[in-house]
């Protein structure tokens, strides 16, 4: 599965609302009783609608927006780490639809990417060093 690809559709249930949430809280509080990575996935859908929509489109994350998540949330590849024209060839390279903002579906495959980065980190370093 690429990013970009149809992701089917998880199964319903009872205790976790499927859908777009009312509210980071709301998501949150539902995800507590949730197994470990249903917990990750709703603090990853409530982190973007923490920040979208406070200029613009609601569903979306502007320049702005993005700077605020990245230096609050991910501190790692927050603005702090880049100069501005580091942090407008990631918004470039996030920005598929070239709208100039961040859909849920871009931000989505950042994360995505960010996680592969960890993985190959973490394999790497458990692999004996060659002497």
């Amino acid at each position: 599965l690429q990013c970009g690809e149809r992701i089917p559709r998880p199964k319903r249930r009872a205790s976790i609302r499927v859908g777009p949430p009312r509210s980071p809280r709301c998501v949150l509080t539902q995800a507590m009783m949730a197994c470990p990575l249903e917990q990750a996935l709703a603090v990853m859908v409530s982190t973007f609608h923490k920040y979208s929509g406070k200029e613009g489109d609601k569903f979306k994350l502007s320049k702005a927006e993005l700077k605020e998540l990245l230096s609050r949330e991910l501190p790692a590849f927050g603005t702090k780490q880049m100069d501005e024209g580091e942090f407008r060839r990631l918004m470039n390279d996030l920005d598929h639809d070239k709208d100039s903002e961040v859909d849920f579906k871009e931000y989505a495959c950042f994360l995505a990417c960010v996680a592969m980065g960890y993985n190959e980190f973490f394999r790497d370093a458990q692999r004996p060093r060659k002497k």
